[in-house]
């Protein structure tokens, strides 16, 4: 996608940080929009649905990880991209975030050379070929809608286990590796615990059927049929 195809929320309750971030990403291309509290980038998110959001975490009202976690929660747009954006860099902060659906957890200060480069990152995890559907007997995969369905069921997944889901299903019979798999669904920048994807894989197993992931010992899953 061209950057002026790409909408972008800024949410910051420091007007300079408003302004400064908002200037390099519009200079890049970019249709930036902002808000300054958690509530008002709800509200924001519903209405213009960008492709990005970018968020501070300490903010008055509604903090960044609440509002996170209600945008993860709510049908229509949880399925866009979260950066966290703080000067909160303990492995605590990032926890949080991280659990609340972030897709990125980005510390201040950092140069908007660097973060555009953080940015451009994130939105190459925006499919080129978002119309492609897989279906495996009874099981449909619709990347475009992020829809999933099982023997006639609407299944409805947070977006890293869609993606997760999305990946072995691609190719079954394929040996994921495990680095690849961080690699593919969280992204290269991104420090995960190295339980994260046994998780992800629990969950679908509990939500799908469990006799399509296959644990290879020692070396990642695969999709079985």
């Amino acid at each position: 996608m061209n950057p002026e195809d790409i909408k972008i929320l800024l949410v910051d309750d420091e007007p300079d940080i408003l302004e400064i971030i908002s200037y390099s990403l519009k200079n890049a291309g970019y249709n930036v929009y902002t808000a300054k509290n958690g509530i008002e980038a709800v509200k924001q998110t519903e209405k213009i649905e960008p492709h990005l959001i970018i968020l501070d975490v300490m903010m008055p009202e509604m903090d960044g990880i609440e509002a996170c976690e209600i945008i993860r929660n709510t049908q229509k747009i949880k399925h866009t991209l979260i950066t966290f954006l703080s000067a909160r860099g303990e492995d605590y902060s990032q926890i949080a975030g991280f659990n609340a659906g972030a897709d990125d957890y980005i510390t201040k200060p950092i140069k908007p050379k660097i973060l555009l480069s953080k940015v451009k990152s994130l939105l190459r995890r925006i499919s080129i070929d978002q119309d492609e559907i897989i279906e495996i007997g009874n099981l449909i995969i619709d990347r475009s809608s992020y829809k999933i369905s099982h023997e006639g069921k609407e299944i409805n997944l947070p977006r890293k286990e869609f993606e997760l889901l999305y990946l072995l299903a691609s190719k079954p019979g394929k040996v994921f590796k495990r680095e690849y798999i961080l690699e593919s669904v969280w992204g290269k920048d991104v420090v995960v615990g190295d339980r994260t994807i046994d998780v992800h894989i629990r969950k679908l197993r509990e939500k799908i059927e469990h006799t399509f992931f296959k644990t290879v010992k020692g070396v990642g899953y695969k999709f079985v049929i």
